[in-house]
């Protein structure tokens, strides 16, 4: 059965129109509500949004959805992604949702939906909602003495703040660092400063000002020449910069200079190696991680596993194989000793303690390797399969042929829009570019041709 609602992280979409609307919120409240109505205890469903204009919106249809389901729905507010994975737990829940597009414009909304064991559904059961929903949704409503209730849940805040401070090891605390973070005027807003504040931190905090149009506007993980200038102008010893829904993370370093997650992966993995708390030989990645961290890691006698593009895909990988370190490239660090998600804040605080372990800087820390030259491009098409075209296959044949012994090709359609990413990357960055943009031409030119 083709997907219809769901992408690789939820359901996303431009707000107020298919399929993010109210009505269709409402319907997988019911959908998802009557699947996970098991068993004859009181069914339960946390709900937490970042700070979009649209999540008032988005939030109320839900829990209309769910308590017509019988679940009863407790309402967080604005809250991290991995706050909402771990209360789910915590609070002993059927489900946990949460009502944020992540890192795009406020325009956009998204819902992603999690277990009661906190990760997210797996492909099956998305698959179940989907299903329920192409059909008579109503004749699953719960009996008039079995509608949910809907409350709002006091305190979390603090929860969540206390649960992250305990992630940082305990002969650590962040006495004598000024710390400088963007908050993206999201999700994280309160709760990442006064972490940070209560470990011992001088805290600076932007992006903290939501309302409701400005989320991930010139500000965190994606835009970060905001955090840049705000490191240098209060001289800062570390800047972090967090997304939407505060799920990933960028590190600025002293000097100004913006680190990526392959490199904070490569920090937490050499610690966590010689504490002997890393599990699975190695950490879990996706394709797109540079090529200089498996040679870093591979020099350290650990591995890379790597998975297509997704962080549920790498917490698949992780959870089959007994990984607990995994992430992307963009950010998203998934700790499993901590967490069932990717959360930016714990993820910061593993590269707080190694520079207070260490006392180090940040650049010194965070610099574990020299990235191999990597180039990126996408190419639009309209319809069709451009990868299956014979003179497409033999030039990505020759590309891969070329960089055998040097460098990666790896081309994959967006899950997202209609687009083909070719990414390319070797020692050679003139090579690189050449068969990149060989690459984009010789498909560009085929998807002319279909046009």
């Amino acid at each position: 059965m083709t997907r219809r609602y769901f992408g690789t992280d939820g359901i996303r979409g431009l707000s107020n129109r298919f399929p993010m609307t109210p009505d269709l919120a409402m319907r997988v409240g019911i959908a998802a509500g009557t699947i996970f109505r098991r068993g004859g205890h009181r069914h339960r469903v946390v709900i937490g949004k970042d700070t979009r204009l649209s999540g008032y919106m988005l939030e109320n249809a839900m829990v209309a959805g769910f308590t017509a389901a019988g679940l009863d729905a407790f309402v967080l507010g604005p809250i991290p992604t991995p706050a909402v994975a771990m209360l789910t737990r915590s609070l002993r829940c059927d489900l946990g949702v949460m009502i944020s597009a992540s890192h795009n414009p406020f325009a956009d909304n998204g819902i992603k939906l999690f277990g009661p064991d906190g990760y997210k559904l797996s492909d099956e059961l998305e698959m179940q909602i989907e299903d329920l929903l192409e059909k008579d949704i109503y004749g699953q409503l719960a009996a008039p003495n079995d509608i949910g209730r809907a409350k709002r849940i006091d305190g979390v805040h603090d929860r969540y703040v206390e649960f992250a401070k305990r992630t940082l090891p305990r002969d650590v605390t962040l006495h004598g660092l000024r710390v400088a973070i963007d908050c993206a005027n999201g999700a994280a807003y309160k709760v990442a400063p006064a972490a940070l504040w209560e470990l011992g931190a001088e805290v600076v905090t932007i992006g903290n000002e939501p309302n409701g149009t400005n989320i991930n506007l010139e500000c965190g993980s994606t835009h970060p020449e905001t955090l840049q200038k705000k490191v240098h102008e209060v001289r800062a010893d570390i800047g972090i910069a967090l997304d939407g829904d505060a799920d990933r993370v960028i590190i600025v370093d002293e000097n100004g200079t913006v680190v990526d997650g392959d490199q904070l992966m490569a920090v937490i993995a050499e610690t966590w190696a010689q504490d002997q708390i890393l599990r699975g030989g190695g950490i879990v990645a996706t394709v797109m991680s540079n090529l200089g961290l498996e040679r870093f890691l591979g020099d350290k006698g650990l591995t890379l596993a790597r998975t297509k593009v997704g962080d549920r895909y790498v917490v698949e990988h992780m959870r089959s194989h007994d990984f607990n370190v995994g992430g992307e490239q963009s950010g998203h660090i998934v700790l499993s000793d901590h967490g069932t998600t990717g959360d930016g804040l714990v993820a910061a605080l593993q590269i707080l303690a190694s520079v207070k372990r260490t006392g180090k800087t940040v650049s010194e820390i965070c610099h574990r390797f020299e990235p191999v030259p990597q180039l990126l491009r996408n190419v639009r098409f309209s319809g069709g399969k451009p990868l299956e075209d014979v003179v497409v296959k033999q030039a990505i044949a020759d590309a891969e042929a070329e960089l055998a012994k040097s460098g990666r090709l790896v081309i994959r359609p967006s899950g997202t829009e209609p687009l083909i990413r070719v990414m390319a990357e070797g020692d050679d960055r003139e090579q690189v570019e050449r068969i990149v943009n060989g690459l984009v031409d010789v498909i560009a030119s085929v998807r002319s041709a279909a046009a």
